[in-house]
């Protein structure tokens, strides 16, 4: 599924209204970006998006109790299909044990190798990101990372499921959807990229002046 990377409402709304997106991600230096009142963000978006597409947020507590504090209050301000975003840490896997034992559904953000993602998923989170360019960056492979974390929930039979992050063009979005991730949360930017090609365009404008030759009208419905 195509999930959008942004705090930015219109980019929010246009891409409601042209792409199937399955949801909206955040995270603080995302949130950063935008004007006005961080919780009045999460709440314009979960209003723009409706109850039935996913939000992942995240938190910023570094202590399990206080990212269980953190992570409740969001799920009672955003309601359901929130899921709360926690950094793959010790402190991390721990609230997301506590988290799970309250019914609260979360995303294991900041993944750099299939092993982090193997214990979120056991810990019982619903989701993990692993940062796929950032991986790159660090002399690594982020597809392959990708492609072994989908092999391990294979051969544990995790229900987790894979919500890819950190991309800088379509062909990474597209080798890690082949290696088996299910989800991509990708930036406004690049979401419309994914259907952009040049030949579509001139193959349009060739139809246009064929059907313009030939009846000398762009439209079809007669008046």
């Amino acid at each position: 599924m195509l999930i959008l990377d942004t705090a930015n409402l219109k980019d929010i709304e246009e891409a409601l209204e042209y792409y199937p997106i399955a949801g909206v991600t955040t995270n603080p230096s995302i949130i950063t970006k935008e004007d006005g009142d961080y919780i009045e963000t999460f709440k314009d978006i979960r209003n723009l998006i409706g109850k039935d597409k996913a939000l992942h947020v995240q938190i910023l507590a570094e202590d399990a109790e206080t990212m269980v504090e953190e992570g409740i209050y969001l799920r009672e301000l955003l309601g359901k299909n929130t899921y709360i975003k926690v950094p793959i840490t010790k402190e991390g896997i721990k609230a997301i044990k506590m988290l799970k034992e309250k019914n609260i559904e979360t995303t294991g953000t900041a993944i750099f190798t299939p092993l982090q993602a193997l214990v979120a998923a056991e810990a019982g989170a619903s989701f993990v990101a692993p940062y796929v360019n950032r991986i790159d960056n660090l002399q690594g492979d982020g597809i392959a990372v990708v492609e072994k974390i989908k092999m391990l929930f294979e051969e544990h039979q995790m229900n987790t499921q894979i919500l890819a992050a950190s991309f800088k063009n379509v062909q990474q979005i597209q080798e890690t959807l082949l290696v088996g991730a299910e989800n991509v949360t990708i930036p406004f930017e690049l979401l419309e990229k994914l259907i952009y090609c040049p030949s579509t365009d001139l193959s349009v404008d060739q139809f246009v002046q064929d059907w313009n030759n030939r009846f000398g009208t762009r439209e079809i419905l007669r008046k």
